[in-house]
């Protein structure tokens, strides 16, 4: 079997998603993937003796010198297929599979001499390539594997019969066919008015190129006038499209047997590129055609597990492994109906099991001791630790955090994908679709435990150093803070949020009748994209919004404008309906989590926005409207539970922004900010070039979405959009924005030139969010990276600086000995239930730990509200 490297890899590569394939270090990794996976198949399905891939050395060949427009009319190299050759090589030098290129000559050429020599010597020959070149190589000892369109997985099975089939012609006959039609993709014109059927009649009449050209006169009609006029084409082609079969090559077929996988090279390799499926099948194929171990380096099954430890074992276990692993001894805990059931320890070359019923006290102990914990995934094990009464106290090393700060955009979800991406091991573990777990999977907790610490110390290890102190000071001593408030959770008062319900549920019936009546009364489904479509655009006649796949788009923005265009009171009942609707959505899904307690406990996702924000879900508590009444009173069913007095609100107020002054060194802006003026009222008196108390609430309004929107690279056609005001307004907005804080602009345009540079954004304490599309040859992907690359150094600052605060009010709550509770972190907001007696004090400490968690040129101004609700406790 011949290979065309080149051919297969960059079918791969426009086959699957670049995004979904990139590693860790921003390498693109996508035509890698699918070129070894077809690979694999290739080998189960067709089992070859020997094999060789074939690549191009460069973009030059003889061919060039023979016709300089050869191949000149293809796209540059996509940028995220740089590199990807060269990983692709060392992959399959790995796996035992010989590669082959040769200076001035082509792929196709080592494949044709490897087909002809391999004929030579009785071998039956499979070619697999893309290039249809390769069809003049058919013939009853070798058969041309040739994927399809859509990309590398599906290969059709070409021999003589099922050439002459498609084509029409012999194989030997198909150089001489795609001479006279010409190959666009290598840029050779053929002769104008000869299609593929012309060409195969005149060569079943005539034998071959040769035999069109001695009869060339017998060819009639308008045809073949061009044929005569443009034979030289035909002829430049015919010398340009034969594949070499003589060219001098270091090997010889029977050179190229399959060699022995080499395990450890796979692993390393594999590990780089983050394959771990791929890796597996590998190392699968290894152990099964090669007999070579499978295992990992340090495999489980030759660990040493203390079963059952407990008693005074079980403390001098954990003294003498403590000392081994000053990071944190490696933890699993498993808890049943509630209960501790099971623990398991990682050490340093050994691991351990303790069964909580037993003599488990030593293990108590150390849980609630000040010794580092290494875990992965920490977090609900430390609710479930909070719920069964177990105190688990010291730094908690978090593996998958860890990861998360690495690579924001590749985060393990299971301990068997960190393993095998910081490790290069495989973790024997149960197929979650199969009924009985594999023999092979790790049943142990104790060695579960001694993976967690050796891959948390890998993926800390290979953390930047300035992303360090975010691990250590920000995102790890948050872990347990997060627990903490959701296994406290917030009360909601049930009846009055099902009042709530059952009214919009009221307001969605009455408004879904005005838009029948405001259409004739014939009812028809709202929520329906084409039924809205017929609705609005052949009922109605309404001008014709976004064209999109299925029509015309009726989605929230396009729907506004177009109310905004033409006025109608469809249009109208219409938006109402839609946001009592998702309303309605929000209280109901509120209602279903409320507990038998009385509280709704939301769950942070501390490793799902790249950026570093938190994310809320289950339920999602950052997603309540505030911006109209009926949204607001949501907030009103958030109440202070019993015993405790209020609740307390504080936010940072314009965070971004004063981030934005800080880091740009803007000395008008920073001084606004110091002297503590209205900002957008300054910002505009600046921009409009009048008095600040002359700026009125429209000018305000213009200057605030502007502001914002600069911070996430709104252009003139989006603040058009956004204000309801003309594009050249917009851009005369923009500009004098610039114009007068000049340091603002350039702080915006270097900080994306610079990510360019370095593939990633940093924020003030160290955060770092790769771009790998910066560069990329797709302008929207692009231009979307761009604007990520321009705000992510501002939100990722603001959602570290808000993490600082919590993780220091929590601490000195703990040390000062509040009864109060934190509650909910709302982006920049926090949410407090207020103790007896304590607001007060809280509110101080609040004020004094949220102001001073980060030093900027700027203040950062706390805004503090309390209430019985969290709707009058706003501010």
């Amino acid at each position: 079997m011949v290979i065309d490297g080149h051919s297969l890899a960059f079918r791969a590569f426009f086959a699957l998603p670049v995004d979904s394939f990139v590693n860790s270090e921003g390498q693109h990794t996508n035509a890698i993937h699918g070129f070894i996976s077809m690979l694999l198949s290739l080998l189960r399905d067709e089992n070859p003796s020997h094999l060789a891939v074939a690549f191009d050395a460069g973009s030059q060949s003889f061919r060039n010198r023979i016709y300089e427009e050869y191949k000149g009319g293809r796209d540059e190299t996509p940028p995220e297929f740089r590199g990807q050759i060269g990983l692709l090589k060392e992959a399959l030098q790995a796996m035992g599979i010989t590669w082959l290129e040769k200076d001035d000559f082509e792929a196709d050429d080592i494949l044709a001499t490897l087909a002809h020599e391999g004929e030579r010597d009785g071998y039956e020959v499979l070619v697999v390539s893309g290039d249809r070149d390769a069809i003049q190589l058919v013939n009853e000892k070798t058969t041309l594997l040739y994927p399809a369109v859509q990309g590398v997985s599906k290969l059709t099975r070409y021999t003589p019969d099922a050439v002459e089939e498609k084509y029409g012609v012999r194989p030997e006959q198909y150089s001489d066919l795609a001479a006279m039609v010409g190959e666009k993709a290598d840029n050779l014109p053929g002769v104008p008015k000869v299609g593929p059927k012309t060409a195969a009649k005149w060569l079943a009449q005539f034998g071959s190129l040769t035999g069109v050209l001695e009869h060339e006169d017998e060819l009639t009609g308008k045809v073949g006038e061009s044929f005569r006029e443009h034979r030289e084409n035909a002829i430049r082609n015919r010398e340009l499209n034969q594949l070499l079969v003589d060219v001098e090559l270091p090997y010889q077929p029977n050179d190229l047997d399959i060699r022995a996988i080499d395990v450890d090279a796979v692993r390393e390799v594999f590990t780089r590129l983050q394959f771990r499926t791929l890796q597996d099948r590998v190392l699968k194929l290894a152990a099964e055609r090669d007999g070579a171990v499978a295992t990992a380096e340090h495999p489980a099954s030759e660990l040493d597990i203390d079963v059952n430890l407990g008693g005074d074992a079980l403390t001098a276990w954990l003294e003498r492994e403590q000392q081994a692993c000053p990071k944190g001894i490696g933890l699993r805990l498993d808890f049943v109906d509630g209960k501790l059931a099971e623990a398991g320890l990682g050490g340093a070359e050994s691991a351990a099991t303790v069964i909580a019923a037993d003599d488990a006290a030593p293990l108590l102990e150390w849980l609630a001791s000040d010794a580092p914990k290494t875990m992965f995934d920490a977090k609900p094990t430390l609710k479930a630790a909070l719920a069964a009464g177990i105190e688990i106290g010291g730094a908690i090393n978090d593996a998958q955090v860890a990861a998360f700060l690495g690579n924001p955009t590749g985060v393990p979800k299971r301990l068997a994908e960190l393993v095998h991406q910081f490790l290069g091991e495989t973790l024997p573990e149960a197929d979650p679709n199969e009924l009985v777990p594999v023999e092979d999977a790790t049943n142990s907790l104790g060695a579960d435990a001694w993976f967690v610490r050796r891959g948390a110390e890998a993926a800390i290890a290979r953390l930047p150093e300035p992303t360090r102190p975010v691990f250590d000071e920000i995102e790890a001593p948050l872990i347990p803070v997060l627990a903490q408030m959701e296994h406290t959770g917030v009360a909601v008062e049930r009846e009055f949020l099902q009042e709530l319900a059952d009214g919009q549920s009221a307001k969605v019936v009455e408004y879904e009748q005005e838009a029948f009546d405001a259409v004739g009364g014939e009812r028809f489904n709202l929520a329906s994209p084409k039924q809205l479509q017929t609705v609005l655009f052949d009922q109605l006649d309404m001008p014709k919004t976004r064209r999109t796949k299925t029509g015309y788009s009726t989605d929230a923005e396009s729907l506004e404008a177009l109310e905004a265009k033409s006025p109608h009171p469809f249009l109208g009942a219409l938006r109402r309906h839609r946001d009592a609707s998702k309303l309605k959505q929000i209280m109901e899904s509120l209602l279903k989590t409320i507990d038998a307690s009385g509280r709704i406990h939301t769950t942070y996702q501390q490793t799902a926005a790249a950026t570093g924000r938190l994310a809320s879900t289950d339920p999602n508590l950052q997603n309540i409207p505030i911006r109209s009444v009926d949204g607001m009173r949501i907030r009103e069913a958030f109440v202070a539970g019993e015993g405790y007095d209020e609740l307390l609100t504080a936010d940072y107020s314009q965070i971004e922004m004063r981030i934005m002054a800080h880091l740009s060194g803007d000395e008008d802006l920073i001084e606004a900010f110091v002297r503590g003026e209205d900002t957008h009222r300054f910002v505009g008196s600046r921009v409009f070039g009048v008095a600040p108390e002359e700026v009125d609430a429209n000018m305000r309004t213009k200057v605030k979405a502007m502001s914002y929107g600069l911070v996430y690279g709104l252009s003139p056609f989006g603040l058009s959009k956004q204000l309801g005001i003309e594009v050249s307004e917009a851009r005369q907005l923009i500009e004098g924005y610039f114009e007068r804080f000049g340091k603002v602009r350039d702080y915006l345009r270097n900080s994306v030139l610079q990510a360019k540079e370095d593939g990633y954004t940093e924020t003030l304490f160290g955060r770092r969010r790769p771009f790998g599309d910066l560069n990329s040859t797709n302008r929207v992907a692009r231009e979307n990276a761009e604007r990520a690359a321009l705000n992510a150094p501002i939100q990722g600052a603001a959602a570290d600086i808000i993490k600082i605060a919590m993780v220091r009010i929590d601490a000195r709550m703990r040390a000062e000995e509040f009864a109060s509770r934190m509650l909910l972190q709302v982006h920049d907001e926090l949410v407090f239930e207020v103790a007896p007696d304590e607001g007060d004090r809280l509110e101080a400490l609040v004020r004094e730990e949220m102001g001073g968690a980060a030093e900027l040129r700027v203040p950062l101004d706390v805004s503090v509200g309390r209430g019985a609700n969290w709707q009058t406790a706003g501010h």
